[in-house]
Order: C-alpha cells, then structure tokens, then sequence
C-alpha cells in the first residue's frame, strides 16, 4: 500500500478502569492530543492511540466490590466514563484499544510464544514482594533502598513482615506462586548501549538519568505470569497462567497496528506504523516503559520507540502545611476534570494545563492561576485582540475585511514578530515544550495589542486621507489573528476554528502549518463577524 504522508505514531497509557478518569489522567491525553493535532498540522499521518486497561487482579477486584457478576461487565460500565471525557476535551485519537479485545487477545499470545521460541522466558517459582494496589513486583533491593529513605527522612521504620512499597507506600505482601520469568537480567548490558546509542529516547533529561541508574543497579528476571486468578490473557501454550498485567498492558502498542492479525493489511499497518514516535506517560510508570518494554521488544526481535516522553505528577498544596502534594483520592485534595471544566470551560482548561504546567516536573496548580492564566492570556490578550480587531474591521470596512494590500501591508511591528514564528513554535512543541511554543503565540498577539494602541485606527477612521493607512493596519491585525489562530489550533480547536470562521475561512486546521504562518495568507474582502467573546473575564 502507498503512503503519501510520513507516519507519526503516538500513544498514552492505556489507563485502568477500577476508577473513572481523574485530573491526572486527563493531563496525560491532552498532552498528547496537543501533539497529535501539531504533528497532523505539519502533514503527518498521524495515528494517536489510547485506551483502557481491563486485566488484572486490581480490576477483578473492582468488579465484585462493585457489584458486578463479571470484570467483563465492569469493564464495559467503565468504557462511557473514559470516552465521554475524551469527546468533552475534544481528544483527536484514531483508536481507542481496549485489553479485552479479541485483537489484543492474538497480539499478546503471539508475543509470548515469541519469546518462548527466541528462549527468553522460563517457568519457575516467585517468591518475593508483591504491591496488589499496583500490581507490581519489587526486589528486596528496591524495598531496603525505600526503608532506608523512609528512615532517613524522619518516617517510624516500616513492620519487617510487611514493608512499604516503593510506588505508593502501602504494605506489601510476599508471595509464593508458579511462575513464567522474563529474562530481564540478559538486557541490563544492552539497555545501557542503547540509552547512549540514543540520548532522546528518554525525556526529560532527568528522567533519563533515573532509568540509567536504576539499570546499572542490575536487572532481575521479571515474573510476566499469575496463577492464582484467572483474569487475563492466557498464555497459548500453558493455560494454567495468564499474563502479567503488565506485560499485557505494554503489547497494546503493538496490537493497535496489526501485530497478532493476519493479512496483508495487518502486515502493511505493521511496517508503516512501528516503531511509534513517542509513548506519552507518567512518572510513576517510568520502569516498565523505559526498562522492561524496550527489553521485551528486543527480546521479540522488535524496533524500539523512537522516544519515551514522561511527565510529572499534578500537585495541590496543602494549606496546612504549605507543601506540594501529589493529587489523591486519599488524601482529599483530587480535584475532578469536570470542576475544572465548570470554571474555565474546555478550551481555556486545555490551555491552561498545556500552558502553564511544566510537562517533565511535578507541577503545582490551583484554582487561582487557573483564573490569572485565563484572564491574563485569554480574555484581556487574545480574545480581546479578536474582538477589537473584527468589530473595528466590519465598522470601518462595512462589515468586511480589508482587501490584502499590494505590499502585504508593509513594514510593521507585527509583521516583524511574526518572522520566524514557526520555526520557534515547533522545535518547542517538538520537544512537548508547550509553555514556550504558546509564549511565542502570546508574543504576536500581545504585539498586536500594543500595534492597536500605537497605531490608533479610530484616529485613522476619522481622516479620509488616510483610509489607505487604515485599511492597511487593520489588514496586519487580521493577519495576526489568522496565524495565531492557526498556532493555537492544538491547544484550543473550537475557538481557533470558530475564530477562522469569523474571518470567512476554512474552520478546518491547517495540514502546512509552516506554509500557514507565512504572512500575506489573508485575501481579504470577505464578510467578518464580530460574534459573542470568546473568553468572558472571570471573577473569584
């Protein structure tokens, strides 16, 4: 099959479904949906995956705390939850996989009998730590390392027959069980060649340096099977287990574009979709992203992801002690994405989160910058330069806007700001730097604000010997609007197409992005519409 665009290929997690969608989880898909729409703007064939993961202990467990005959039945009362959230933050994924999907089924089974064949996996028995919570397994190294730190850091030291776990401080438990290992501690060795063959795979930088140390620490050989519940994908040639949720949950990424299928189509998909660009995740499942999956595909005989992108948790403080939390259930400072909704409404939400929070650090919000960022970006420098622009524009130019001049309107200020602005605004957005790419946004509309004051139009509209003059600034104000509205177009799609609309062009986003941001794209003539604001000022 012929492909005429370059594929760009881009994931989240794929989240569990023992609870509905929380801030955090939000935070992630908007991440990379924002990327996703940058990616298709610059002319990729973009595939943006997400998900939700349904196997495992915790989810079984779910089920039955819940009241449901089956995890099946769970699973598919969750699926509205995840979904409907993503429609109302206008989340641009192509595919929504689910782990109980006869696809991934074939996908996992086929990637154990690989590593079978290649002689990468053995049965044994598992005698250890084990988090149910997260559903993870910890060496005794990795549980003494934390016991120390808690220790150290002022904590009553930990009850020996049951330690703390690393992840998320809950007690662990030891388990005994049969057992299919992963030959983990073969890979430390060529994770470390391939972490310095490929220096962006892991970003941050920070993060990078973390999985480096963690390798060189030394890898133990992974236990990818349980046998003591049934609620997973069994492993094709031993019944009696069924795969690890994490194993099972990573393999999603390959199961998405055709690994498992037969035919030409799955082959096709296969070649042209993998290895993916970049897999968007959170900090707290950094190992199993940057360590055991880059194993696993070695061990099949697979590409590695060109890159990991992890960012940080969502922190509240707590105004009893003044520190920076991460955000939970347990401790009472979760915040719902629908309360953020409420008050900014989706687009400035979007915004907001992309914006103002610093994607590779655990990063502090609350509800009064949420307010200062709307107010300050949104209602007094964008919308406002939209609203002024158009309503001076059908005043003067009987509801139209000004024809393009000859010389593209001349030498300007905004014309200056705008030079360039592209290429600024996508090495940021490339990097997932968000908050620079939108200040290079806010910077030609804030010199369109000052253009405003500096030219006076309503001076200009009183002179009839200067309605050349006129027409001319009021033609750079549209222009500016036109590539902003472009720039902002991952961050914020129904106001940029509504505000495209206003202009009498295409509401569509663009598929040149670069192309877009050259000046002199406005032809002008063309009837303009004022409309409602698009950003209300807010107060407390």
């Amino acid at each position: 099959m012929e492909h005429s665009k370059p594929s760009y290929y881009i994931t989240t997690p794929i989240y569990y479904v023992n609870a509905k969608p929380h801030l955090g989880t939000a935070y992630c898909t908007v991440l990379a949906d924002v990327q996703a729409r940058f990616q298709r703007a610059c002319g990729k064939d973009v595939k943006f995956l997400t998900g939700m993961d349904e196997h495992g202990e915790k989810v079984a467990e779910a089920a039955e705390k819940n009241g449901f005959d089956s995890p099946q039945a769970w699973c598919d009362s969750m699926e509205p939850a995840f979904r409907d959230l993503w429609e109302t933050l206008e989340i641009s994924n192509d595919d929504f996989i689910r782990t109980t999907q006869p696809r991934h089924i074939a996908s996992v089974q086929k990637f154990l009998q690989a590593l079978l064949d290649r002689g990468y996996i053995y049965k044994g028995s598992y005698d250890g730590w084990y988090c149910r919570p997260e559903e993870t397994y910890f060496t005794e190294t990795q549980v003494r390392h934390h016991e120390e730190d808690r220790v150290a850091a002022g904590e009553s030291p930990a009850d020996p027959a049951h330690p703390l776990c690393p992840d998320c401080d809950r007690p662990l438990e030891r388990i005994e069980e049969e057992s299919w290992f992963f030959k983990l501690s073969e890979f430390q060795q060529p994770l470390l060649d391939f972490y310095e063959a490929h220096p962006d795979f892991i970003q941050p930088e920070t993060r990078k340096n973390e999985v480096i140390s963690f390798v060189k620490g030394g890898l133990k050989d992974l236990s990818i099977s349980r046998s003591t519940f049934d609620w997973g994908v069994p492993f094709p040639f031993d019944d009696k287990h069924v795969a690890y949720v994490w194993v099972d949950a990573l393999i999603n990424y390959l199961s998405a574009v055709g690994y498992g299928a037969e035919g030409d189509e799955a082959a096709d998909s296969l070649a042209f979709r993998w290895p993916a660009q970049v897999h968007v995740v959170g900090k707290d499942i950094i190992r199993f992203h940057c360590v055991i999956w880059p194993a696993l595909l070695m061990a099949a005989g697979l590409p590695l992801p060109e890159r990991v992108f992890v960012h940080g948790f969502l922190t509240v403080r707590n105004e009893e002690t003044g520190k920076a939390e991460k955000m939970s259930k347990s401790r009472g400072n979760a915040i719902a994405p629908e309360e953020v909704i409420d008050l900014l409404g989706v687009e400035a939400y979007r915004y907001y989160f992309m914006s103002d929070v610093a994607h590779g650090t655990d990063a502090p919000i609350s509800w009064g910058r949420m307010r200062q960022v709307y107010n300050a970006d949104l209602a007094n420098s964008w919308g406002n330069l939209v609203s002024r622009t158009l309503n001076m524009s059908m005043k003067y130019f009987d509801g139209c806007s000004p024809v393009r001049p000859a010389d593209l309107g001349g030498a300007s200020p905004v014309r200056d700001a705008c030079e360039g602005v592209f290429d600024r605004y996508a090495q940021a957005m490339e990097a997932m730097d968000y908050g620079t790419a939108a200040s290079e946004v806010l910077a030609i509309v804030s010199a369109a604000n000052h253009y405003i004051e500096d030219t006076a139009p309503w001076a200009l509209a009183k002179d009839s010997e200067k309605a050349g003059e006129l027409a001319s600034v009021i033609w750079n104000l549209l222009e500016v609007i036109r590539i902003a509205s472009d720039l902002y177009d991952p961050f914020m799609p129904k106001i940029s197409a509504e505000v495209r609309r206003r202009l009498a062009l295409d509401p569509e986003p663009s598929r040149d992005l670069r192309n877009a941001c050259e000046w002199g794209g406005l032809v002008g003539g063309q009837p303009v519409e004022k409309g409602e604001p698009l950003f209300p000022r807010l107060v407390d």
